[in-house]
């Protein structure tokens, strides 16, 4: 199964591709940490940490448009979040301005914080973007579990890769239904039949999972992820590991 917003690229050949899941886990999930621990003005080591990423985009051979596109989803919350920062953070002004009756200013502290959550949302969605467009999600759940992360998170996680798109179905069937009932109407009504949509789509869902959990229980599940390959590192997935996370901390130690 292949959903073309989460692993569209999955199934090429390149060294990211050819990577363990679990290395290729720990080692993009360092480079987020590194990101997030970095202090803002470091603004070298995030255009070291930007030029690491575009190696690992070539390397992947992941269509570079692809996962900018991808990221760039995240733009309006950043948006949302530090769109005030820079007029809200007392520090040093920048400029004072006016609108009309209301006056305000710009901060350097605040222009530094919006910076910060901005370049950090970044490159984090890129590298996570680029993680699961180079790993079948099914052996990124895989080598999950082998690192023992909880098997209730792997579980729900792996529920919702399988059945995203049946609900996806299941709301569109009924949002066609609703528009070829309700011709016509006022704002309100229209709105009670989005409340009364979203109660039976809740009930919808939770009988189906409790179908779904009887069925796989009835063929012996024990609440293990079972696929047919094994996962095996090998001296490349080490040394692809060592040396990435080795150029983060030189990035960090040293950079500016």
């Amino acid at each position: 199964m292949e959903h073309h917003f989460l692993d569209q690229y999955s199934d090429r050949d390149s060294l990211i591709h050819r990577l363990d899941p679990r290395v290729k886990a720990i080692t993009f999930f360092s480079l987020v940490l590194f990101v997030i621990l970095t202090p803002a003005a470091s603004f070298s080591a995030f255009g070291f940490y930007g030029a690491l990423l575009i190696i690992l985009i070539a390397f992947s051979k992941v269509p570079p448009i692809f996962v900018v596109r991808r990221s760039l989803v995240i733009i309006p919350f950043v948006v949302i979040v530090g769109l005030f920062m820079p007029f809200i953070k007392g520090g040093r002004s920048l400029g004072n301005y006016s609108l009309g009756a209301v006056d305000f200013s710009v901060t350097y502290e605040g222009v530094m914080l919006f910076w910060n959550i901005f370049i950090k949302a970044m490159l984090s969605c890129i590298s996570l973007t680029v993680l699961t467009s180079t790993t079948r999600f099914v052996d990124l759940l895989k080598g999950f579990e082998t690192m023992h992360l909880p098997k209730l998170l792997i579980m729900i996680l792996s529920f919702m890769y399988r059945y995203i798109y049946v609900f996806i179905g299941e709301l569109m069937s009924m949002r066609i239904a609703k528009e070829s009932r309700s011709a016509g109407g006022g704002k309100r009504f229209h709105l009670k039949a989005i409340a009364n949509m979203v109660g039976v789509f809740f009930i919808r869902a939770y009988e189906r999972g409790e179908r779904v959990y009887l069925a796989m229980c009835s063929r012996g599940f024990d609440g293990t992820v079972r696929t047919l390959n094994r996962l095996k590192l090998n001296a490349r997935d080490i040394y692809f590991s060592f040396s990435v996370i080795a150029l983060l901390i030189t990035i960090r130690c040293f950079a500016k």
